[in-house]
């Protein structure tokens, strides 16, 4: 478990979501596949934008839970591009949670690394062009 921290990052979040009822486990946590699956989302957007056009995730190379999540926590998800390859790029994704906002805890609860292609549009590899 990750001790909470004293503010967001100084950055727009890459995406900001509520978690909501619908979206716990059996044990009344957020699900982790809910949280994976917007880290996934939050990953591609830089992605995108450093490829200038469509990506696909390739890998998921880590994962790391730290802390639940739970319904009513406001999830803030930031996300980078740290390595850009000939076709490929890795995005870090580091997400907060911020319980009872306003004057709550921000808990670093997730934090993940993951591989997109940058790819045609018949989804066959191509190059990322050189940056801007």
């Amino acid at each position: 478990m990750h001790p909470p921290v004293d503010r967001l990052p100084d950055r727009q979040p890459t995406t900001r979501v509520l978690a909501m009822p619908t979206d716990i486990n059996s044990r009344g946590d957020i699900f982790g596949g809910w949280i994976m699956s917007h880290v996934d989302i939050a990953g591609a957007i830089p992605a995108a934008r450093r490829a200038h056009g469509r990506i696909a995730t390739v890998a998921v190379n880590s994962f790391q839970f730290h802390d639940p999540v739970y319904v009513g926590d406001l999830v803030s998800f930031y996300a980078e591009v740290v390595r850009v390859g000939n076709t490929s790029l890795t995005v870090q994704v580091d997400v907060y949670a911020e319980r009872d906002r306003g004057e709550g805890e921000i808990i670093h609860v997730t934090q993940a690394v993951l591989t997109y292609v940058a790819v045609d549009l018949d989804g066959r590899p191509r190059p990322v062009p050189p940056a801007d």
